[in-house]
């Protein structure tokens, strides 16, 4: 996920020299999805989800846990349907997961999702990808830092204190880029890479490192009583917070519009931040 986060989450000027990519031809309605008719008659509908992503979605003894996971259900229920879930992989870059998982499938055993979740909101991203409509924005997701609150008594600790510092993040992130070439590359030399936030989080748990930094979801997530999070201002960072949302395929305008619906009236009501605050996690609400 640090890759796929990294590489689409960034500054650009929207519908710039964009070169549309085909829309999908003479493709059966199993491949790219349903209206909402067909979706009501048959009861349910299907929501791509990251797999083993905690807190956001992942399988606990094969149920389906997270915040993600209790919102795509708020929106089956106001659509009056069931919720089902396809946990995917993260693949290359943002495009190739639309692709494979809402209009057009991978070429290889996978399958076409009605809705996929936590998909970030870029203005100029959302001008290439035209087989796509990005929707339902229900969430904001920041870049913070966990520390050891017994190593950091007085100060909380902000990126220039990982010159001399050992600081965890997860391999191939924003985060990761951010701080190896923070003031000219000073601090590479203390910065230490984990397969995911999960492990980077399990160092400072053990004293390996003094801080974490990456999504305050995440860090909040993992943390103990040992163990604070904050937001300090990051010089030079554009993309430190980003706006989450779904994505439909196209072809299914009237399906996006009523999921947009219902997540606007899951922000208004609060049971949004109901969800984010059973999982302990600081909701952020996202810019509509």
């Amino acid at each position: 996920m640090g890759l796929f986060v990294a590489t689409q989450v960034q500054a650009a000027d929207p519908c710039v020299d964009h070169v549309p990519q085909p829309k999908p031809q003479n493709v059966g309605r199993d491949s790219v999805g349903q209206d909402m008719d067909t979706l009501q008659d048959q009861g349910h509908m299907l929501f791509a989800v990251y797999e083993d992503y905690p807190p956001y979605s992942w399988q606990d003894a094969g149920h389906p846990r997270g915040v993600d996971i209790e919102i795509a259900r708020l929106i089956a229920e106001d659509l009056g349907v069931e919720a089902r879930f396809n946990f995917v992989a993260s693949g290359e870059n943002l495009e190739a997961d639309l692709r494979n998982n809402i209009w057009k499938g991978a070429l290889i055993g996978g399958r076409v999702s009605n809705v996929m979740m936590r998909v970030p909101y870029n203005s100029a991203f959302k001008c290439r990808v035209e087989q796509v409509v990005f929707t339902g924005q229900y969430a904001a997701e920041s870049i913070a830092i966990a520390y050891d609150v017994a190593r950091y008594p007085d100060e909380k600790p902000v990126p220039a204190y990982f010159r001399f510092d050992p600081v965890a993040v997860e391999n191939d992130s924003i985060a990761d880029f951010y701080l190896s070439s923070f003031a000219g590359g000073q601090l590479a030399g203390k910065v230490q890479r984990f397969p995911d936030m999960k492990g980077a989080m399990a160092a400072l748990g053990s004293g390996a490192t003094m801080a974490a930094m990456g999504p305050r979801g995440q860090l909040e997530h993992a943390m103990d009583e040992d163990v604070a999070v904050h937001q300090p201002p990051l010089a030079g960072f554009a993309v430190s917070k980003w706006t989450l949302g779904v994505a439909v395929n196209f072809r299914y305008r009237p399906l996006s519009y009523a999921v947009d619906d219902a997540v606007n009236f899951a922000l208004q009501d609060g049971r949004i931040a109901e969800i984010y605050a059973r999982y302990g996690l600081t909701f952020q609400p996202p810019e509509r």
